[in-house]
């Protein structure tokens, strides 16, 4: 019988495409006599998220406990997601369905004791990785700091936020029209209105 494959595709960025991901796993489901049940995408979405916030994601695993598809195809573990107590629960939900797991770029297949420790130690190092990450942000953020660096937005110019109150106090133009006409972002305008209450 022939089984049936879930492609899941995913960027998190909006400058990114997933036609790569797919081309990729159409060609390995051709090869393996697998039919492709669908495919599902997140577009513009770490995978740092949860599940409520990955649409695709949670069809996919809704799916999945429907039994719609045999196995979920991935180009790689990181596209599934980064924290190593998501990808453990994703793992977990499809096999309690009875679903397999398959990742390209790391030719792992979950049909095999193997697979599946392989895929937990994955998770651990993609988890690990985006820490590393994180603390490198952090210390780049301490030594600017020490070095007297300004972080952040720089501020408005007091004559551009002067100008501002000035146009909300006249009134006649809404706040929207006041951020156009002094090229600042809505909000603030709203903060420096608040701040007039």
């Amino acid at each position: 019988m022939t089984k049936t494959v879930a492609i899941y595709t995913r960027v998190s960025t909006q400058t990114q495409n997933t036609e790569n991901q797919e081309r990729e796993l159409r060609a390995v489901a051709d090869r393996s006599g697998w039919t492709v049940a669908g495919v599902y995408t997140d577009f513009a979405i770490s995978g740092s998220k949860s599940r409520k916030d990955r649409p695709a994601f949670d069809r996919l695993l809704k799916d999945a406990a429907r039994r719609k598809f045999d196995i979920v195809a991935a180009s790689s573990v990181d596209r599934l997601g980064r924290s190593l107590t998501d990808l453990l629960g994703f793992l977990a939900d499809i096999h309690a369905a009875g679903i397999d797991l398959f990742i390209h770029q790391q030719g792992l297949d979950t049909t095999t004791p193997t697979g599946r420790a392989t895929f937990g130690l994955m998770g651990v190092f993609a988890e690990f990785e985006r820490a590393m990450i994180r603390e490198r942000v952090l210390a780049g953020l301490a030594r600017a700091r020490a070095e007297g660096r300004v972080l952040g937005r720089p501020r408005m110019p007091a004559q551009v936020s002067s100008a501002i109150r000035a146009s909300i106090v006249a009134g006649g133009a809404s706040l929207r029209q006041i951020a156009s006409q002094h090229r600042v972002g809505l909000g603030s305008v709203q903060r420096i209105k608040a701040a007039l209450n």
